[in-house]
């Protein structure tokens, strides 16, 4: 199994798709990696030969990958916040950044749809009760 940058590679997957579960490698970079390391896209990621994992190695070493990317957008969400923008504040509360709608969509940034309003006489007792 092919090790880069810290992850392990999928054996089974072709070399296009095996970089892309590097965080910070997407299917527009794998094709610039591969082209300057000079690796087939096709070939898979267990036919890596020492020579190639050495070169795309080298290559992926420009890059910001992994650990030290996730560190960097947390400290860019952090200093939204911070400085109290209002795309920190949207973090902050848990919904969507980009002006999407929230009124009937955003599911998985609010969680589950609650049901709140009015209940009845019966329903409040058994609630207050079992507090």
């Amino acid at each position: 199994m092919p090790r880069l940058a810290g992850v392990d590679l999928p054996e089974n997957k072709r070399a296009e798709v095996a970089l892309t579960y590097i965080y910070g490698i997407g299917q527009a970079n794998v094709k610039v990696v591969l082209a300057k390391a000079d690796v087939n896209p096709d070939k898979r990621a267990r036919d890596f030969t020492a020579q190639d994992i050495n070169r795309l190695q080298k290559i992926l070493e420009s890059y910001n990958l992994e650990g030290n990317l996730r560190k960097q957008v947390h400290e860019n969400i952090q200093r939204l916040r911070r400085i109290g923008a209002y795309r920190g504040l949207r973090h902050a509360a848990g919904l969507p950044v980009r002006g999407q709608r929230t009124r009937v969509n955003a599911r998985t940034k609010r969680g589950r749809r609650m049901t709140v309003g009015a209940l009845k006489k019966e329903a409040m007792t058994k609630v207050e009760t079992a507090k």
